[in-house]
């Protein structure tokens, strides 16, 4: 059995299949890992959703935060949505209910044990071990599928609180999970997430790190796999795994073999 870590794919189906045929992909026996970001900016964020979701237990995706974007467009939520017109075109089909349903059931984090490694969509607050990171991805998971989830949905837009104490409550609780797991990139010393930069790490300020740097980070000794972050390309070592290498943007579609020994594979993107 063979299993791969994909970044974002954002709705580039073609690059997607052609990669899934690169890595010679048998949904009978292999997995793939999927970091989230399964829609919006690419042509094709629809036929993406569906096959992902026909792949059944062979492909294990967390949640980004495009894909929870669509779900509150699905419900109404008022947000800045200028950036996500593609996700429209997946609302008013036959099977949309269907998606959104499935979509909401999938997690935020997914951890193997066997392989030491944990699988988020941005990052993981350096405050976090592993278990309490799978602790704070259930308690938003938990919400997304009840029936009133899109009370989440409601309250998880905005950059406060911008640091983790075990504190807080509610609304404000909930969306510093949900942003620390889908949006973060940079954060200062203390673990304060900077939601301003995107780009490059040595573009930032000095007193910004990127959130894996920080020494005493207390998720250390698992290995983690993450995307969301085009700008920082691949990195792939013992700790970490960096598969976002922004195909939506006309670069690569990428693939990290997990077992064995590290092996990466990918597909130019036409962006």
């Amino acid at each position: 059995m063979a299993q791969y870590a994909i970044g974002d794919l954002q709705g580039c189906y073609d690059p997607f299949r052609r990669l899934l045929d690169k890595i010679s992909f048998d949904p009978e026996k292999d997995r793939i890992w999927l970091t989230g970001d399964l829609v919006n900016r690419g042509p094709r964020s629809r036929k993406t959703l569906r096959f992902v979701r026909s792949l059944g237990k062979s492909a294990i995706t967390v949640l980004g935060n495009h894909d929870l974007h669509l779900l509150a467009i699905a419900n109404d939520v008022k947000f800045s949505s200028a950036r996500y017109e593609s996700l429209w075109k997946i609302l008013g089909n036959d099977d949309c209910d269907e998606l959104i349903d499935w979509l909401r059931m999938q997690p935020l984090a997914h951890f193997s044990k066997k392989h030491n490694t944990l699988m988020v969509h941005a990052g993981i607050p350096p405050q976090w071990t592993v278990k309490k990171t799978l602790a704070r991805a259930k308690e938003i998971e938990k919400l997304l599928r009840s029936d009133d989830y899109v009370k989440l949905l409601e309250n998880m837009y905005g950059n406060e609180p911008d640091i983790w104490s075990g504190k807080l409550q509610g609304a404000k609780r909930q969306r510093f999970i949900v942003n620390a797991l889908t949006r973060m990139r940079m954060i200062d010393a203390e673990g304060r997430i900077d939601f301003a930069h995107a780009g490059p790490p040595d573009k930032a300020s000095k007193s910004l790190f990127p959130w894996f740097q920080i020494p005493d980070a207390r998720w250390r000794g698992t290995r983690i796999v993450f995307g969301h972050w085009s700008a920082l390309g691949l990195i792939v070592n013992d700790d970490l795994i960096a598969v976002d290498t922004g195909c939506v943007w006309g670069r690569q579609l990428t693939a990290v073999r997990l077992n064995k020994k590290p092996k990466v594979v990918d597909v130019q993107c036409p962006g």
